[in-house]
């Protein structure tokens, strides 16, 4: 098989995919599609990319793998590929069963109503309340300087990491289940919390917060229902805040920095060149090849994988011991099994196809990528939930890209933290609550009326009582 050969048969899975999604009701079908969207920038865009323009790997160039150009872009995408398409075509697989399924059992639709949790009338105050205690964690931690970065293996301040993230959660749940009664406060609301979030991703280095968003917008639409003018406005927003992330980005960079990226960029066409800002954060073309690269060598047990992904759910602090980390172990054993990570500290996405090929082969690929459809069908279950605490966790399965770039292990480490956070937020609206009920029970003020009522108005009928 052929470098170009392995790209076609991976663009016609993820074409086969989004033909699929769109015979897969509500919002499992916007995950659906962003997984399409997700998996082509990496799978797709990046190789032809490479294949075209064979990048010689150069200081300051993440894009150019200087494995692949060792072995040649051709024979080495090729290799990379071989999993990639195997683990596509299986979820697409899975994708169409699950429509059979449906329409065999012709059962209860599904629903793709809110919760009874949205109906809460404090479930807005709710998310207002943890979006401002989040921004205010979000101004503290770039105050400090403790935001820190894209890949970072420990948060400078984990409190103010944890505080910022409720911004986060709240920013999504307003886009998902706000609804205004004008046009113009809906624009408003979208436009403004977007904006914030495009803000932060720039402080922090990292696509997620205005990826999540836009994705929190598409969701917005799959419950409400879409028109041409919502899809629309959904690619627009998408485009405009991937476009303006490299831009926006540029500009926190010294200038020695900038030029040593820009010395790096000028070796590509002038074609290829705005595009490269955001095909180096979509990498898991590097996990793949990370995967090739191992040749078999085992990472960790299966007993290992599945008590890690059992712990991932207890907190640190009653565990009395540090959780293991898959992004740090990946990039230090996987990722430094074939280059030097000596000198690197850093947490690496290790993409699904990619963990379960070193967990098990073909045969791994077909487990990871079960558990991401399956986490599909969850997500969508909890931002449908009943209950607040399975929506907050729904929330930040929008913000972590657990269902795109990450396997079991990565997966189970965003849900515990998610965990912690939703109880968190739990108890946010639970004292909310309380608050707004103590405040609507509360008697206005009254002026004191004598006990003796009839006194007052037989002296009152006389014209000559007086009383305070």
């Amino acid at each position: 098989m052929t470098a170009y050969s392995a790209v076609a048969l991976t663009t016609a899975a993820i074409v086969a995919l989004v033909v699929s999604a769109m015979f897969v009701p509500g919002v499992a079908k916007v995950f659906l599609l962003a997984q399409a969207a997700y998996w082509s920038l990496s799978y797709v865009a990046r190789p032809l990319v490479l294949l075209w323009t064979l990048p010689q790997p150069q200081f300051a160039d993440s894009l150019a793998d200087p494995r692949l150009a060792n072995i040649g872009y051709d024979i080495g995408i090729a290799e990379v590929l071989k999993p990639v398409v195997f683990g596509l075509w299986f979820y697409v697989a899975l994708v169409v069963g699950y429509v059979l399924f449906r329409r065999w059992r012709r059962g209860p639709q599904e629903r793709t109503t809110i919760g009874a949790a949205v109906a809460d009338p404090y479930f807005f105050r709710s998310l207002g309340t943890i979006y401002v205690l989040g921004l205010g964690g979000r101004f503290v931690s770039f105050a400090t300087g403790n935001t820190g970065s894209a890949g970072e293996v420990s948060s400078s301040n984990p409190l103010l990491d944890f505080a910022a993230t409720m911004a986060t959660v709240g920013a999504l749940g307003l886009i998902v289940f706000a609804r205004p009664e004008k046009l113009w406060q809906t624009a408003v609301l979208l436009l403004g919390l977007m904006g914030m979030e495009l803000v932060w991703t720039v402080i922090v280095e990292s696509k997620t917060p205005v990826l999540g968003a836009a994705l929190a917008v598409a969701v917005r639409f799959a419950l409400i229902g879409w028109t041409r003018g919502t899809i629309i406005g959904v690619l627009g927003i998408s485009a405009g805040a991937i476009g303006a992330f490299g831009i926006l980005q540029s500009l926190k960079v010294d200038p020695e920095a900038r030029a040593i990226s820009a010395a790096a960029e000028a070796s590509y066409p002038p074609v290829v060149q705005p595009f490269l800002p955001i095909l180096r954060r979509f990498d898991l073309l590097e996990a793949a090849t990370d995967a090739y690269y191992m040749q078999g060598r085992e990472w960790i047990s299966h007993g290992d994988v599945v008590k890690n992904a059992f712990l991932n759910f207890i907190p640190s602090q009653l565990l009395g011991s540090e959780k293991f980390q898959s992004g740090t172990a990946w990039a230090d054993q996987v990722r430094g099994s074939s280059v030097d990570m000596r000198n690197v500290s850093v947490s690496l996405a290790e993409g699904n196809i990619s963990e379960g090929f070193v967990f098990g082969g073909y045969a791994g690929v077909a487990v990871t990528m079960t558990f991401t459809f399956v986490m599909v069908l969850v997500a969508v279950r909890w931002l449908l939930a009943r209950n607040f605490l399975f929506v907050v966790l729904g929330l930040t399965l929008i913000e972590y890209p657990v269902l795109f770039e990450r396997g079991i292990l990565g997966t189970t480490e965003s849900i515990g933290k998610s965990l912690q956070l939703a109880i968190l937020v739990w108890i946010v609206t639970l004292l909310v609550g309380e608050y707004s009920r103590q405040c609507a029970e509360t008697p206005p003020p009254t002026t004191h009326v004598p006990d003796d009522i009839s006194t007052l108005d037989r002296s009152s009928s006389k014209g000559s009582a007086s009383w305070v």
